[in-house]
């Protein structure tokens, strides 16, 4: 029996296998809570994911129609889920075999297949264009069924792997990054870290992706402190700065003497005031006089 369609049709986020989103429709008014798993609606058949939230619908960037959620899943779904997962490691070590007898210059990254078995994707590297014809063609012959290979690149590759940054957090491109931006090391520049690569790269081998999402919190915070290297006189003389933490909210001013002192932006902020004031103060002293 079908259920009667909603009246305010609701669009959820739901992850796949390799931190893959894509938004669904809900048109029959499940009960849906994040964390459950449900069955979707895939280009050709069903697939299965994990519901991560609810989304307005104006916030989903729809570019076409969401397929639909379908039902929740049911123990005996989750039990095949748990038995493709096997198959996919099957089928990525049989794939390797086939790739290393033909010599093709790729690198298999990841296996997926759907949820109803109707497709299996195969996810690779590689530095060229590579010519998998024949490829897809005995992997179509060994499982019967619609073979994908798609190359990406080392920054989806890490999305797809996953694992923990230099922060010692999940990876960001696995988490909550859904669109990776171009980085350029005058990101780096700007916020004022070493350029060596071994610093500034994540686990792809690639810029930090933090660099890009951390440039708009820079852009407003460093105004606030002296310059790197800028003369900066406090309470206890001249001095240069010498460090910056705008995380922490403070600068070191180191002295002639050697002697490191640690000021607040707090306390930045009040010899701020203070400046304005004297200035103000002369302001109207000059006025009065004249």
């Amino acid at each position: 029996m079908r259920v009667k369609e909603c009246d305010v049709v609701d669009i959820y986020l739901v992850e796949f296998k390799g931190s893959r989103k894509e938004y669904f429709s809900n048109p029959d008014c499940l009960s849906i809570r994040p964390g459950d798993y449900a069955i979707v609606q895939a280009e050709r058949g069903e697939d299965m994911g994990r519901v991560t939230k609810k989304v307005p619908a104006q916030m989903a960037k729809l570019e076409k129609k969401p397929h639909r959620i379908l039902r929740l899943a049911t123990p005996e779904d989750l039990d095949r889920l748990r038995s493709n997962r096997e198959k996919e490691r099957e089928c990525l070590k049989e794939c390797e075999r086939m790739v290393s007898e033909r010599n093709l210059q790729m690198k298999l990254v990841d296996t997926e297949l759907q949820f109803d078995n109707n497709k299996i994707t195969f996810y690779f590297t590689a530095e060229k264009r590579v010519d998998f014809r024949e490829l897809v063609k005995e992997l179509a012959s060994t499982y019967k069924t619609r073979i994908e290979l798609r190359q990406i690149g080392v920054r989806d590759e890490a999305r797809r792997i996953g694992g923990f940054g230099v922060c010692g957090l999940p990876l960001c491109c696995a988490s909550f990054i859904r669109e990776f931006e171009p980085i350029s090391t005058h990101l780096a520049r700007e916020q004022n870290l070493s350029l060596n690569p071994a610093k500034i790269s994540g686990n792809c081998g690639r810029l930090l992706c933090c660099l890009r999402y951390e440039k708009q919190l820079y852009e407003k915070s460093l105004p606030l402190y002296p310059k790197l290297g800028e003369r900066f006189t406090t309470e206890r003389g001249e001095g240069v700065v010498e460090k910056l933490n705008i995380f922490k909210e403070y600068v070191v001013v180191r002295h002639e003497t050697g002697e490191e002192e640690r000021i607040t932006l707090t306390q930045l902020r009040k010899k701020e005031r203070e400046r304005h004031r004297r200035v103000s103060q002369t302001t109207k002293r000059r006025g009065s006089s004249s």
